[in-house]
Parts: C-alpha cells; sequence; structure tokens
C-alpha cells in the first residue's frame, strides 16, 4: 500500500522531541549526576545490575542533540548546552579505558557533537585519544577489536565503535589506525554478516592461529539466531564505516542488514527482540532496535547509488518513527520516567524488558532531529505528499 509523508509527520516529530526534553530534564533534575541505564517499572533509579558500563554517553548526547535541533539562539539553548557540558565533562578519563569495545558509544555521541559547536582543538583531541585507545584492543592473528567479553570474542556491537577509530585515522592521518579500522570491518563481515543480511552478535576465534571458529551470542536467542538490535547496529555501523572509508563493500553490507531489517519486520516497523526467537518470546518487540535502524537508514539512504533504494530506506525510517511516536512514546503516562516503552536490555538476564533503554532513548531522539531537519532544509527528494511504499 501507499502512504504519504504530510505536515503532520513534523508536529508528530517535534511533539516527540520536545516530550523528550522534558523527560531528561525531569530525569536530571530529579537525580542530578546519574548515568542510568534501563528503567524498572519506567523509574530510572533503581537497584538492577548493569552487565556492561557502556551507556553514559547517551544522556548528555541527547542533551547535544536538542541543542542541535533548537539551535543556541532560543530561551533554553543555554541551559541545554551548560547541562550537556556537565555530563560530558566526568567521562573525559575514559578516553583512556582498556575495558570496554564501547567508546564509540562514550564519546561520538559527547565530545565529537561537542567538537561540532565549538570547534575546540582540545575537545577533539579527547575523541581522537578515544579512537587510538579502542585500536589498542586489536588481535593481530584473527583481525578483529576483541569485545570486553574476552579475547577470542567479537560483537556486532563493536560496528558502532569502530568510526571512532576512522575518525582518528582520518585526523591524524595515521594509516596504521585506518587499516585497523577497516580489517575489523572485513573481518565482521565475514564472520557475523550471513548471507541474507541477517547477523550474529558473537563471534568466537582460535586465539593461536586466530581461526574463526563459530558464530555465537550473549544476548540473541541462539548462535545461529538474528538478535534484532545487532542487526541494527551492523546497519547503522557499516554505513558509518562506509562514509569514513568509501570503501563499497561496507555499503553493500549496510543495505543487505537493511533489506533484511526491512523484509523480515512486522509492518509497523518494529521487529522482535530475535527473528528467531521461539512462541514464548516471540512476542517481546524491541522499540529499541526500531530506533537504531531508524537512525541508520536515515543515514543510509544519502549514500545509496539507486535513487529508488535510498528512497524507500528513506521512508522506512519515517514509518518507524511513526510507530514509535504513536505506539511506544511514554506520553500518556506521567510515572514513566523514560521517553520510549518496549525496548529491551537482556532478555535472558531479566534487565530492562518492555522498558525504556538509554541507546533507544539516544537514537530514537537522533532519527527524529534528522527526518526534522531535512524536513526544515527540505531535501528534493522529499516534499509534503511524497510516497512511501509499506508492506
Amino acid at each position: 500500500m501507499i502512504q504519504f509523508i504530510h505536515e503532520s509527520d513534523r508536529e508528530l516529530f517535534d511533539t516527540a522531541i520536545n516530550f523528550g526534553q522534558k523527560q531528561v530534564k525531569r530525569l536530571i533534575e530529579t537525580y542530578p549526576d546519574f548515568y542510568p541505564m534501563y528503567t524498572a517499572g519506567g523509574a530510572w533509579k533503581h537497584a538492577g545490575p548493569v552487565w556492561a558500563h557502556w551507556c553514559d554517553g547517551f544522556l548528555p548526547g541527547m542533551m547535544w542533540l536538542f541543542l542541535k535541533y533548537m539551535g543556541t539562539d532560543k530561551p533554553e539553548s543555554k541551559y541545554w548546552m551548560e547541562q550537556a557540558i556537565r555530563y560530558s565533562k566526568p567521562l573525559e578519563p575514559r578516553k583512556n579505558d582498556r575495558e570496554v569495545h564501547d567508546l564509540g558509544f562514550i564519546f561520538f555521541s559527547t565530545y565529537f557533537r561537542w567538537y561540532q559547536f565549538t570547534r575546540d582543538a582540545a575537545i577533539r583531541d579527547v575523541v581522537i585519544q578515544a579512537g587510538r585507545t579502542l585500536a589498542q584492543r586489536f588481535n593481530d592473528a584473527g583481525q578483529y577489536l576483541r569485545s570486553f567479553v574476552a579475547e577470542d570474542s567479537i560483537f556486532i556491537d563493536i560496528m558502532m565503535n569502530v568510526g571512532i577509530i576512522f575518525y582518528a585515522a582520518r585526523e591524524t592521518n595515521d594509516k596504521r589506525l585506518r587499516d585497523i579500522a577497516v580489517r575489523h570491518c572485513i573481518t565482521t563481515r565475514r564472520c557475523l554478516v550471513r548471507g541474507d543480511g541477517s547477523t550474529a552478535h558473537e563471534g568466537i576465534f582460535d586465539q593461536e592461529s586466530g581461526e574463526f571458529l563459530r558464530q555465537s551470542t550473549q544476548q540473541g536467542f541462539r548462535g545461529d539466531s538474528c538478535w534484532s538490535r545487532g542487526l541494527a547496529w551492523s546497519l547503522y555501523g557499516f554505513t558509518v564505516s562506509y562514509e569514513y572509508s568509501r570503501d563499497p563493500r561496507f555499503l553493500q553490507t549496510a543495505e543487505a542488514c537493511a533489506d533484511y531489517y526491512i523484509t523480515h519486520t512486522p509492518a509497523d516497523g518494529v521487529p522482535p527482540w530475535d527473528y528467531n526467537a521461539p512462541g514464548e518470546n516471540r512476542g517481546v518487540i524491541d522499540s529499541s532496535a526500531a530506533a537504531i535502524a531508524a537512525a541508520g537508514l536515515f543515514r543510509l539512504c544519502r549514500h545509496s547509488g539507486d535513487p529508488m533504494k535510498g528512497h524507500f530506506y528513506w521512508s522506512t525510517a519515517i514509518l518507524i518513527l511513526r510507530t514509535l511516536c504513536t505506539k511506544y512514546l511514554a506520553n500518556n503516562d506521567p510515572k514513566w520516567g523514560g521517553i520510549l516503552k518496549g525496548g529491551v536490555y537482556h532478555l535472558h538476564k531479566g534487565l530492562g524488558v518492555d522498558e525504556s533503554v538509554m541507546w533507544g532513548e539516544y537514537f530514537f531522539i537522533e532519527a527524529l532531529e534528522q527526518a526534522l531537519r531535512v524536513m526544515r532544509t527540505g531535501n528534493p527528494r522529499i516534499t509534503n505528499a511524497t510516497p512511501v511504499m509499506v508492506n
């Protein structure tokens, strides 16, 4: 069937991003200097475990996005600038953190966006150092950046972080850093992305020979299943890697993941937590995977050599945002602390299931800001009544 992009989309998305500002302001005023990961019963502050320490950049990252959305000349601009700096500064020591593979999540969402406003070289240098630190996780035998779990492990999530190595390489003209980033992408493409565009969460390697042994998972249903958030990470991550490298293999991989997402996700654009989950868990959806996919599709649509395909990616992202804004926005629940309901952190551990999760919040706001910016500037591909094909 055919749907259309109308002025009502702008109103819907403006309402959602303004609600996001309200919820973030409520969070930081209720729990000052607190960096949450997921809600429990809609509340950010709780005693639930975190498993891994990778989400601290998303809260200040949303503040930078709010500032980008409104510009620096609005009454609220000074407030968001002050808060964004306040919540970004404490993260700086983690530019040397060698214990995680998530430095892209932490610093692309904060210091990179901060640098875009100030062009302060000292701010940029923090991002560069984070890229250099992440590159130290490179395993020469297997040609991959190892995950935080073990030396022999690679995660699809790392595709969302390898971009910071590309950035550091570009800014410093360091060919070795660029080579590490490219080789990691090639290994991920070969070992974790399947021929149909689906993805595995984890890969296991032989430590001595570097031989790839098998696909595995920490969060998906099985090693051979397709965990939807991992698929969204891959779609977005390979797009960013193509932006930095212009390697056509990475664009092809991003498009393959996008095509799998589109053809296997329900018509409203929000996927199950795992595409191969059994009946009892099949009904568990993950709105955070949808938010990541929407943000990734907005980036991907600019690079496709086929205008129709690029238009289809844009249209799908708009459809996803409409669904998230109308079905999952928490604006009708005054007790709920988050922005988006229906997210999943770790189903097997029972953490953050059907809750708000910080990465879902961040990429939802990013996708909204991208859509509204294009609507304001008037991309020639998009009008107030552009046809959108949906299944």
